[in-house]
């Protein structure tokens, strides 16, 4: 095309030819034609209209739906349309300076190491995308060889399209359906005593367009309750926390012991305590400093110095942390940082108290100590919501969990909540981590049972 621009022969229609297929070579064309009327084939076999294989970059998406893999659809359909566009007019520069009587190699150059980079990463994406075709219409990733090179991608895609063997698992809106259709059919009793959450969604804004955090989360928690929160990664177990103690609001009512979380929420911060993944402390404060400062920003104004440091006694007798009140923090253990950081939000006495990780980086026993002094404070009757990545070595200590998972939208949804014994028999599996694999997807090492499950839950819970 280069030489086609600078000779001045590079007519409406070469361009037409180059932006829609990307060549303006006849036998490229003709390739590609074919390439086009297999993915109509395979559009229709998931339940998409066919013409959209005849639509640059959005057949590239469309068919990254067909995937499960919309995500990446969307970054490779930006992608090959910037790289089509720089394709085409990255060398108007160079012309122009030809014209002019000045050397074009400088802008050449960018030209073709932006247009190469484009390829490169529409390379990578269009793997990721091909990759999850293989996991749906159950074939091995060595068909990826004849996906990516052109003009074998061709009859990958013929083949794939004719082929009566080769049909996909799921339809692109099949499963989309039904989960819809039993979404939001109730919502949670709210309690006096306890925690109520009628999450209707969590949204927020990728690439100018509305992506669903999380949707149709209902649910109610009893005082004295120690629950386990579970999910694989992305399932969105921090963006629920945050809806739930207020920091990020969601499209939700949330009450605490009969009060509502966001229209009360300068009164609730007393009674939510979060402890998050990151330590936050000050090494060279010591211990007991480290706690009254706690205590001033914690605790209401109107409570006294007295009363504060009583108070601060009062939780270092609890975890353990007066032996060592004089020390500074970055002499302390890992066990002890943690302790810390937990009693930091624990000078409150809040009623819902909220942990993400905390025996991050700590051993069995030192894990399991900690986590028998949460559930001692689940017995005084408060709420104590946690997220473990090692769950089964204090498994019994938790009354409840609750399963997140990503439904074929890439959308956090509740494929559970009950008790620890209810949830081996509602997943058929022995162990926490057998449930998490269960529900992750495939390309994550699990099963890619997550809209099963998550339409099984909402089917029991509405009947």
């Amino acid at each position: 095309m280069e030489s086609l621009i600078l000779e001045g022969r590079f007519d409406a229609l070469d361009f037409f030819l180059y932006l829609y297929f990307g060549t303006t070579q006849a036998w490229v064309i003709a390739t590609l034609l074919i390439w086009t009327v297999g993915l109509w084939k395979m559009f229709e076999k998931s339940g998409l209209k066919g013409w959209w294989a005849l639509i640059p970059c959005a057949r590239e998406y469309q068919l990254s739906r067909c995937a499960g893999r919309e995500p990446e659809g969307r970054t490779l359909s930006l992608v090959t349309f910037f790289s089509r566009i720089v394709s085409s007019f990255g060398l108007v520069p160079a012309v122009i300076m030809t014209q002019g009587g000045i050397n074009s190699d400088t802008a050449l150059n960018i030209a073709q190491i932006l247009t190469l980079t484009l390829a490169l990463i529409e390379i990578v994406y269009s793997i990721r995308v091909y990759a999850g075709l293989c996991l749906v219409y159950g074939r091995s990733k060595k068909w990826l060889w004849m996906w990516i090179p052109s003009p074998l991608d061709a009859a990958a895609a013929l083949i794939w399209g004719f082929g009566d063997s080769f049909q996909p698992e799921w339809k692109v809106e099949d499963i989309r359906s039904e989960l819809k259709r039993l979404a939001d059919h109730g919502s949670a009793r709210v309690m006096d005593e306890g925690l109520t959450v009628n999450l209707k969604e969590r949204s927020a804004t990728e690439f100018f367009q509305k992506k669903i955090l999380l949707r149709d989360i209902h649910m109610s928690i009893p005082q004295g309750h120690m629950v386990l929160l579970l999910g694989g990664s992305g399932a969105g177990k921090t963006t629920y926390l945050n809806a739930i103690n207020g920091y990020e609001k969601a499209k939700a009512e949330v009450t605490l012991n009969g009060k509502n979380v966001y229209t009360q929420y300068k009164k609730m911060l007393y009674e939510v305590g979060f402890v998050p993944q990151a330590e936050m402390m000050r090494g060279k404060d010591t211990v007991i400093s480290t706690l009254l400062d706690a205590a001033k920003l914690r605790l209401p104004r109107d409570v006294s110095a007295k009363a504060r440091r009583e108070r601060v006694n009062e939780v270092m007798d609890i975890f353990g942390l007066k032996p060592v009140q004089n020390n500074l923090v970055e002499k302390l253990s890992g066990g002890q940082k943690k302790r810390l950081s937990i009693s930091m939000e624990f000078i409150s006495n809040p009623s819902l108290f909220i942990l993400d990780e905390p025996d991050s980086g700590l051993d069995g026993v030192m894990a399991r100590e900690l986590f028998v002094q949460l559930r001692k404070i689940a017995d005084t009757g408060k709420i104590v919501i946690v997220i473990t990545h090692t769950p089964d070595r204090v498994i019994d200590l938790f009354d409840d969990v609750i399963v997140l998972a990503k439904d074929s939208a890439r959308t956090g949804r509740l494929a559970y909540y009950g008790s620890i014994e209810d949830a081996r028999t509602f997943f058929g599996r022995d162990s926490m981590e057998q449930i998490v694999k269960s529900v992750n997807r495939k390309e994550e090492g699990g099963d890619g049972l997550a809209d099963q499950f998550v339409a099984k839950y909402a089917e029991v819970q509405h009947g």
